[in-house]
């Protein structure tokens, strides 16, 4: 190890709504105030990605000497003599401004729809792009998608009011493995999938990925491309068995079974040898 990697991190101190702190420098500005308990709306934000900042949603109110200026604070470091305020009256049209816009874009998203009643917007001033759409174009999915596989099944579209998220034209995916991943970070339930016999069939990217069925009990397990996925990646010392979680313990709990009759004790005999007393010279 260098004499530079056993430096101590650098501290700052920053102002965040009139508030000194001393922090770790380049640390982002919205993990720090959330720290401090301010509450600062996000939809794009996720902590196992890099910050993105497309729904606008985090803007606050920055200021170093003479300049002022609005930045989104998920991507915000912070740095030596910053003051960050995140209800300045500016802020909070911005934000405003941005929840309209994504309103605008996804009408049936309920999760903007609870944003608006928290920050007091009755209803966006723009007509709706799209109808019976939820897609806010965070970028969450494919970011994801690329982060897990190395090579995103599905990916920004078009441009301008057209831009949305699909797979390489709109055909079904040969990348895509199944996982499920793009759906549980998706901030708006726009991804959908559902189960259907022996495949998981991905309506949103119009996807269908068969399923893999447990070897012992014949159960509904994972997608083949997702354990196959796996199994490649954990080397040849270790290889996942293709069985649930059920079947997982019985032969588990068969194998230490196994061991101790062949140890010879017997389950009394361990139990006696446990509860003899430990006696002295």
């Amino acid at each position: 190890m260098s004499d530079d990697d056993r430096k101590p991190l650098a501290q700052v101190k920053t102002v965040i709504d009139g508030r000194e702190v001393t922090v770790q420098r380049d640390r982002w500005a919205l993990d720090v105030a959330r720290e401090m308990g301010i509450s600062i709306p996000t939809l794009c934000n996720h902590p196992a990605l890099t910050p993105y900042g497309a729904c606008r949603l985090c803007v606050v109110q920055v200021t170093k000497g003479k300049w002022t200026w609005l930045t989104t604070s998920c991507d915000l470091p912070i740095r030596e003599g910053l003051s960050i305020s995140t209800d300045a009256p500016a802020v909070v049209q911005a934000r405003k401004m941005a929840l309209e816009m994504l309103w605008t874009q996804a009408p049936d998203a309920k999760e903007i729809r609870d944003l608006a009643r928290q920050m007091g917007v009755e209803k966006p001033r723009f007509d709706n792009r799209l109808e019976d759409n939820k897609c806010i174009l965070c970028g969450l999915c494919v970011r994801v998608c690329e982060k897990i596989l190395g090579d995103s099944a599905i990916h920004f579209s078009h441009r301008g009011a057209k831009r949305d998220v699909t797979t390489p034209f709109g055909e079904p995916s040969e990348t895509c493995i199944g996982c499920r991943a793009c759906e549980m970070i998706c901030p708006t339930g726009h991804i959908v999938s559902r189960l259907e016999g022996s495949a998981l069939n991905i309506s949103t990217w119009n996807t269908e990925v068969e399923m893999a069925r447990c070897e012992q009990c014949g159960c509904v397990l994972m997608p083949v491309k997702e354990f196959e996925f796996i199994r490649a990646r954990m080397g040849e010392k270790i290889r996942p068995e293709q069985l649930c979680q059920a079947c997982r313990r019985q032969k588990t709990a068969k194998q230490l079974s196994d061991i101790s009759t062949t140890s010879g004790w017997t389950a009394g005999q361990r139990q006696a040898k446990t509860a003899e007393p430990v006696t002295g010279d």
